[in-house]
């Protein structure tokens, strides 16, 4: 077995879960997030690219996750044109706050662009600063400035003031402060 082989079986069998969640805050549908990692890994080792760090394998299928995710967007909007009727929602009812919290989180994802959402997820999710973000995109800071001033805006008006994660370097307030936007954000009706 060749050694991307190996890194690519690793990859699936540990980091799936987590790249599939990832996807999810992207496109919000569980079923979209498992396509994105799926063509995201043919995308990344349909080649059998011998140049891919091992130690960083899955940083390149979160960069292929996010440019489908982002370049795929018509595509997609054309097809849940054609879904079907009939279907069910994967949510269920749930006494648990938190769970209240991240499906009110859901859902105001759901109403932004996709590029205020990659940014917003980007942001709040994968802690990025707004020269990585930019990077990221391939968009101008102040692009994504825009970005996230639309996005917070629009999110904060569904769910009530957003706060910001701290810097890179505080990674165990940055737990917490992700913990506390997703539990008390939600408004009471």
């Amino acid at each position: 077995m060749a050694a991307w082989e190996q890194g690519l079986d690793e990859l699936v069998r540990t980091r799936a879960s987590a790249l599939v969640g990832y996807a999810y805050l992207l496109c919000g549908d569980r079923r979209e997030a498992e396509d994105l990692v799926q063509d995201a890994l043919v995308k990344t080792f349909s080649r059998g690219r011998l140049g891919l760090e091992a130690r960083n394998l899955e940083g390149y299928v979160r960069r292929a996750i996010l440019t489908t995710y982002v370049d795929g967007f018509r595509r997609r909007r054309r097809w849940v044109a054609v879904r079907h009727l009939v279907g069910s929602d994967d949510v269920g009812a749930s006494a648990d706050a938190g769970v209240a919290a991240r499906v009110d989180v859901a859902a105001a994802l759901a109403t932004l662009t996709p590029r205020e959402r990659a940014c917003v997820v980007l942001r709040f999710y994968e802690d990025l600063t707004v020269a990585g973000i930019a990077e990221a995109l391939s968009l101008s800071e102040g692009a994504v400035k825009r970005y996230l001033s639309d996005g917070v805006r629009r999110m904060e008006g569904l769910l009530g003031p957003v706060t910001d994660p701290p810097e890179a370097g505080d990674a165990e307030a940055g737990t917490e402060v992700m913990d506390i936007t997703l539990v008390t954000t939600r408004r009471t009706p």
